[in-house]
């Protein structure tokens, strides 16, 4: 029966804002040691349950397919389960050779995928959620900034297979919210109007709702205004 102690240990997990733990691993790309080795670029960290597995299959399919949007967002991707290097090799050949998706077939995934037999990492991570599974890893999504932050988490359980749409929209907005120094309201896409931090004091705030400038303020904590999706990723795309 597992103590109090171990328990914590399987289910702790780095918080928004925290460095990524640092690991050396094996992966079907060679050996990494992250996130040093990602210095300067933003990596999407992910986690999925087994090799073999369909739900699973499928979005490795999709991450494969979207790998260079993903790089032409400054964004490496990094995958990771607890099977061995041998059935990684042996399932993303078979997903190469034989599984189609969606209209996705002979993708080949190019990215690494971690060996994380001992769940060294996946602990680390917070990836093995116990009341879902003590053996396998949730679908755990991790975006690292360039400076190897955790800037963001998303969870999914096992039998949900996750949206890649908005994986990669929340990866714009998070580097259009750093670039542009503002925030993106719900269901933001580039292009969108932006939201611009709330007053610091009450002169800026009557300033706000009285002046004509490229401002629109519905009241003085809540501003927008227009930033145009081309400057947005004329600034965040690889030319």
């Amino acid at each position: 029966m597992e103590t109090i102690q171990e328990k914590e240990q399987i289910t702790a997990m780095p918080r928004i804002g925290d460095e990524a733990p640092k690991f050396q691993a094996v992966t079907t790309q060679g050996n990494i040691n992250f996130p040093d080795d990602y210095a300067g670029k933003w990596v999407i960290l992910f986690s999925h349950p087994a090799d073999f597995t369909p739900v699973c299959t499928s979005e490795f399919i999709t991450f494969a397919h979207l790998e260079e949007k993903f790089d032409n967002a400054n964004c490496k991707l990094v995958g990771l389960s607890i099977d061995g290097l041998y059935s990684h090799i042996a399932w993303l050949r078979t997903i190469r050779e034989k599984i189609e998706f969606n209209g996705m077939k002979n993708v080949e995934v190019k990215f690494p995928l971690i060996e994380d037999i001992t769940m060294e990492v996946a602990k680390k991570y917070g990836m093995i959620q116990p009341n879902e599974s003590k053996t396998q890893a949730v679908r755990a999504v991790f975006f690292i900034d360039p400076s190897g932050i955790v800037r963001a988490i998303i969870y999914y359980p096992l039998s949900l297979g996750r949206n890649f749409d908005e994986i990669y929209r929340a990866l714009i907005a998070m580097q259009t919210a750093d670039e542009f120094d503002v925030a993106t309201p719900a269901d933001w896409y580039p292009g969108d109007d932006v939201i611009v931090s709330p007053a610091g004091s009450c002169g800026v705030a009557e300033e706000r709702m009285t002046t004509t400038d490229d401002l629109d303020c519905k009241d003085w904590f809540f501003c927008t205004k227009k930033l145009d999706k081309n400057t947005v990723l004329d600034k965040i795309l690889k030319k």
